[in-house]
């Protein structure tokens, strides 16, 4: 299924096999552009993944936020099927379906969005922010809570520390302090932005939690246990 956000098919070509998925990764990170071309920043989107039904049923959630106050303005909840087991590294084949649908259903194109999960700090280069962003043609970055691949000398504890994530001496992301003392963000960009600007981009939506507001909302809204009591589209938080 695509939405009238997504600008290429997210698996064209794909034959649904684990190898297939790994090729096609490789293909799309061609893509990806490490350059800051975001527009000015008015709209923000954070997005994250759940599930229910003991992951039968995959829950997205898309929360729109006016980039200047942080402040929540709409949100967007899609569940869909599950279309594909957990595979490491294969993250977007699982997730992606239904964040494409979440985003499609905000009130307003986002200006830069951040996901719950890797850019570029992926093996193939491709994690969920960068396949995103790919598809859609948008500026994403990555927020993810662990380390996929890759390694970092050792980080300071005061908040906005931070020090390159390296894989083979190729820089792939940053390991951010957000919080004092807190355990560190993974945080690379997945499209339309520099891997220079992606952790200043992230401590601009921080406020008093681990977590930047975009992906703090998200994550919420997408693990919230009462499913059924969840805003509808384009309902505030």
């Amino acid at each position: 299924m695509t939405t009238p956000l997504t600008q290429i098919e997210p698996f064209a070509g794909w034959d649904g096999s684990i190898a297939g998925a790994r090729a096609l990764q490789k293909e799309l990170a061609e893509r990806v552009r490490l350059v800051d071309d975001y527009p000015p920043l008015h709209l923000l989107a954070g997005l994250d993944v759940g599930f229910e039904e003991g992951g039968s049923v995959t829950r997205a959630a898309a929360v729109l936020l006016d980039a200047h106050t942080l402040a929540p303005i709409a949100t967007s909840l899609a569940r869909i099927p599950t279309r594909m087991p957990y595979v490491p590294g294969l993250l977007s084949f699982r997730e992606l379906p239904a964040l494409l649908q979440a985003l499609g259903e905000l009130p307003a194109v986002p200006d830069l969005i951040f996901v719950d999960g890797h850019g570029i700090a992926h093996p193939r280069r491709l994690g969920i922010a960068a396949h995103l962003g790919v598809v859609t043609g948008l500026p994403t970055i990555g927020v993810a809570k662990k380390i996929l691949t890759g390694n970092h000398e050792e980080l300071g504890l005061q908040r906005g520390d931070r020090v390159d994530l390296l894989e083979k001496g190729e820089v792939i992301g940053t390991v951010l302090r957000s919080k004092d003392g807190v355990r560190p963000l993974i945080v690379s960009p997945g499209n339309r932005v520099s891997l220079a600007s992606a952790p200043s981009l992230v401590m601009d939506c921080l406020t008093r939690y681990r977590l930047p507001e975009p992906t703090r909302l998200a994550d919420r809204l997408a693990s919230r246990r009462d499913a059924g009591k969840a805003p509808r589209q384009g309902e505030l938080l």
